[in-house]
């Protein structure tokens, strides 16, 4: 169970930075789920290099009585779908600092994204143009994340995990105005989290809390600066001896909530706060393999009460190794 604990600790230890909503319309860089069971904790043992894949999927849709801004249009009746392939590296240092352990990591993603509704480019004045029906398609690498530090303890309590970690996604996805589909949001996001996970070692009962605020710099392509956003990701489950392994069942309740309005000349919807909330399964498989682990971990997300934002389901799937 220690060495599952470890692997599962890494996999999903950096934030995933997709475009997997409308741009500037009430969302930040975070994606529900992303950080969300004792998987995403500290690892707690030093000089580990791990390197990880996954892939996530998401379907979403507003209708037309819901507006959004995206890439500098005002669009309506849109639908977005978005497939996201994300290489993931994290290492431990081997030096102990206040009291606990250090790591760092850096995570890319591949995006595919198509985008279809209908769209009012916003003129240099302010003013709207005429309603067309757009449909675009995109793909390439994008916003990428680093975790300069990640400061945990796994002494305090036994079974519990705690860390304090700072997520910095990167501009670097391209991004057009003009454009309705971009893999990259063309702005900084700074995002200072909380992660506490207590996984017990005699009955396999998890609960496990991930809290994040995402600080958002200002779209130097456009004035419009997206405002201050708050989520969470809480997971309860059940792990148990399986299959020559681990297997894992629970659930992931999501909530995000945006804090401060919008703000800048493009802001066309003044402050438009969005806010979103899901719950889904979650089901997660580890094995020893010699002295390689394998894990797997499928998750279904859909998102049940959503405002001013996309509303549509996220799939997960990992596939990770320790070697």
């Amino acid at each position: 169970m220690k060495k599952y604990i470890l692997l599962a600790s890494i996999t999903c230890a950096l934030a995933l930075a997709t475009s997997s909503r409308a741009e500037q319309g009430g969302s930040a860089h975070y994606s529900p789920g992303q950080t969300a069971s004792f998987i995403d904790a500290f690892p707690g043992e030093p000089g580990k290099l791990v390197v990880l894949d996954y892939f996530t999927y998401y379907d979403a849709s507003a209708p037309a009585s819901r507006p959004l801004p995206l890439g500098g249009f005002l669009t309506a009746d849109i639908g977005a779908t978005v497939y996201a392939d994300t290489v993931v590296g994290l290492y431990q240092a081997p030096w102990n600092v206040l009291g606990g352990g250090l790591a760092f990591g850096v995570a890319i993603p591949f995006v595919w994204l198509e985008v279809k509704g209908q769209a009012q480019r916003i003129q240099p004045d302010g003013t709207l143009g005429p309603v067309v029906n757009n449909s675009e398609s995109v793909n390439g690498i994008g916003d990428m994340t680093i975790i300069p530090f990640m400061l945990g303890w796994t002494n305090l309590m036994k079974d519990l995990k705690v860390d304090a970690r700072l997520s910095i996604f990167a501009p670097t996805g391209e991004y057009e105005v003009g454009a309705l589909a971009n893999v990259g949001k063309n702005y900084w996001t700074f995002e200072p989290g909380l992660m506490v996970s207590w996984l017990s070692s005699k009955i396999g009962t998890e609960v496990s809390l991930y809290t994040g605020v995402d600080f958002n710099l200002k779209n130097q392509d456009m004035d419009y600066t997206s405002g201050t956003s708050l989520h969470l990701d809480l997971t309860a489950a059940q792990h148990l001896p399986l299959l020559g392994g681990f297997v894992g069942i629970g659930a992931n309740v999501f909530y995000y909530q945006q804090l401060t309005g919008d703000s800048g000349s493009d802001a066309l919807l003044g402050s438009f706060k969005g806010n979103t909330v899901g719950v889904g399964p979650v089901l997660s498989y580890v094995r020893q393999m010699g002295k390689s682990q394998l894990l797997a971990e499928l998750k279904w997300l859909p998102e049940l009460d959503v405002d001013k934002r996309l509303k549509g389901d996220y799939v997960w799937f990992k596939l990770g190794f320790l070697f």
